[in-house]
């Protein structure tokens, strides 16, 4: 069985978004985000996507810049990282190679 990904691709831009393009990056699990103007793209497959958008009740933020206390979005990780090797302040950032986080998914 085949499952497809759904992709939302981004406006264009006349710039590549990266180190020094102006936009705020946010670091999402696997990948970044570039904030502006209300959306968060990410590359993929050479072109921008837009990222996910927070699907908890008390807010409408993409799921890079939500900071609810009580979010069950199953796409934000804004909890803090308890894996005592780094100071990363959310999950979705955490990048440390040796992370013991439950809920950092790239230390699975």
């Amino acid at each position: 069985m085949t499952t497809t990904t759904e992709h939302h691709a981004a406006e264009t831009h006349k710039h590549t978004h990266g180190p020094g393009c102006g936009h705020e990056a946010v670091i999402h699990f696997d990948h970044v985000d570039y904030l502006h103007d209300g959306h968060a793209h990410r590359e993929h497959d050479g072109h921008y996507d837009e990222c996910t958008v927070c699907q908890c009740s008390h807010c409408d933020d993409s799921c890079a810049k939500c900071t609810c206390a009580d979010c069950d979005c199953p796409t934000c990780a804004h909890n803090a990282c308890d894996c005592g090797n780094c100071d990363c302040k959310s999950c979705s950032s955490c990048n440390c190679p040796d992370c013991t986080c439950a809920t950092c998914k790239h230390a699975a």
